[in-house]
């Protein structure tokens, strides 16, 4: 699914991408903590820290901003139903 393009991808499936990402990056920071030198898992590290901030572009370019951290010329989240509004699981 890697390969795909984020426009084919639909809102679920690229919040999951992302998601799946920063979890992968997180384990990878906890195993760097008690294994400092690994080449293997900096390089891993870095690569996935590159995804994330591609797949996080990407999203926002389409549907807004992720969290109040992320810097956008537009205040989206108050335009759309509120989660309690939706009437699903979010």
């Amino acid at each position: 699914m890697d390969n795909m393009c984020y426009d084919e991808k639909s809102r679920s499936e690229m919040l999951d991408e992302i998601r799946q990402t920063d979890f992968y990056i997180n384990e990878l920071a906890l195993y760097l903590d008690t294994h400092p030198n690994d080449m293997r898992a900096i390089c891993l590290h870095n690569e996935s820290c590159n995804k994330y901030r591609r797949i996080t572009d990407q999203y926002q370019m389409m549907y807004g901003p992720l969290t109040i951290n992320f810097p956008c010329n537009k205040w989206r989240w108050i335009e759309e139903p509120w989660p309690w509004e939706k009437g699903g699981s979010f």
